[in-house]
């Protein structure tokens, strides 16, 4: 594929392929392509489990040596929804007025083609080679269940020896321009949800039922009156959302056998999804009743703290752009969650304000800052200065 040092065109092919999880259709062959042309060898990982689809996955490393610098990313892509609602087609992949279109180009097609463009870049000004390796983790999986994805690969990656010293996630970072914001961490989240049971009868009657709904609000109003914490060093306060309640009672002259309520916790390194479990029931023991609670954890709360990783991503942003980039733990979920319990991460990419939304969308000039940037980490990290 010619042209792998600019970054557009190979954006340009990865948008054009409708890769919505867990369908790959195509992306990581495009991928792979440029790669190979590069030199690096490449592998394809199918994770599989029962309880999910299986996933096409690719890891790919140009050199054998340590130190290995890692970028991890993903080529899914969420579903466009409203096809009516964009302007452009979301997978033609077209520029206009130095904007490019597509489903992806945000989050984060276009950041794994900024590193390539970067890493040929640096391999054409180190012919002879360089002490280390740069090696790629990409999943299929991330705007998925996150099964068969990444986990997937690290795990691979351990049974053969495969270790990455340090790793930088492509995620899009930058709430309204390029460079504000270096993700360090990220909140742990917790969704649970409650069945409340009771004993159904006629609303006249209350004495020969078990209304559970009034144990259901005494339960909610505990957490919405909870204040958990007020943040810490590097995180914001933990929140409880309550998302849904349930009952499924279509008539108003009887008392429900039970009501469901489902709600989210995002948690700061304050807390474990163990501790807050723990809490949980706690509070609705307080309460009483027959009540159960069904918990799924996509994510325990952790922080890389700031360091040598920070700071080379940091001063590399701040040489390119001229801003000083806020270390932040702000956001979602991203499969840095997995990758923390192997080597040092750090998340920095493109402008998040259009990823999945309509007309997702970049500026080509950010597209080509971001290659610069992540050219300068490359040159930085395995310089005598690197860190």
């Amino acid at each position: 594929m010619p042209g792998l040092d600019q970054p557009l065109e190979l954006a340009r092919a990865l948008i054009r392929c409708p890769s919505v999880t867990p369908e790959d259709a195509g992306a990581l062959d495009v991928l792979q392509a440029a790669l190979q042309e590069l030199g690096f060898t490449c592998h394809r990982v199918l994770g599989e489990a029962p309880e999910s689809e299986p996933v096409d996955n690719l890891y790919a490393r140009l050199g054998t040596a340590a130190p290995n610098f890692c970028f991890a990313g993903h080529t899914d892509v969420v579903p466009v929804g409203d096809r009516d609602g964009w302007r452009e087609d979301p997978f033609a992949a077209d520029v206009r007025d130095g904007i490019l279109y597509g489903r992806g180009a945000s989050d984060m097609k276009g950041a794994i083609a900024a590193f390539v463009a970067a890493t040929a870049r640096f391999v054409e000004d180190h012919p002879g080679g360089w002490n280390g390796s740069i090696s790629l983790l990409i999943t299929g999986d991330e705007e998925g269940p996150a099964i068969n994805g990444t986990r997937k690969l690290l795990d691979w990656m351990e049974a053969r020896g495969e270790r990455a010293d340090v790793c930088l996630v492509g995620e899009p970072t930058n709430p309204e321009r390029l460079g504000d914001m270096i993700k360090i961490g990220r909140r742990g989240s917790l969704n649970a949800r409650l069945t409340v049971s009771g004993t159904q009868g006629h609303a006249a009657y209350p004495h020969l039922a078990d209304n559970p709904l009034p144990r259901m609000i005494a339960m909610l109003g505990r957490l919405t009156e909870a204040r958990l914490d007020d943040g810490s060093a590097h995180f914001q306060a933990s929140n409880i959302e309550i998302t849904s309640i349930d009952v499924g009672n279509e008539a108003s002259n009887v008392i429900p056998a039970k009501a469901e309520a489902a709600f989210n916790i995002r948690f700061n390194d304050g807390h474990s999804s163990d501790s807050l479990t723990a809490w949980l029931h706690e509070q609705f023991a307080a309460v009483g009743g027959d009540y159960a609670l069904d918990i799924h954890v996509t994510g325990e709360a952790f922080l890389t703290p700031p360091g040598d990783l920070s700071t080379l991503i940091a001063h590399a942003v701040e040489a390119a752009t001229g801003r000083v980039p806020e270390l932040s733990t702000t956001g979602g979920t991203s499969d840095a969650r997995f990758i923390k319990d192997h080597c040092a991460v750090a998340e920095f990419g493109l402008i998040g304000r259009t990823m999945h939304k309509t007309d997702e969308h970049i500026e080509l000039a950010e597209l080509d800052a971001l290659t610069e940037i992540y050219e300068m980490v490359l040159r930085r990290y395995f310089s005598k200065d690197a860190g």
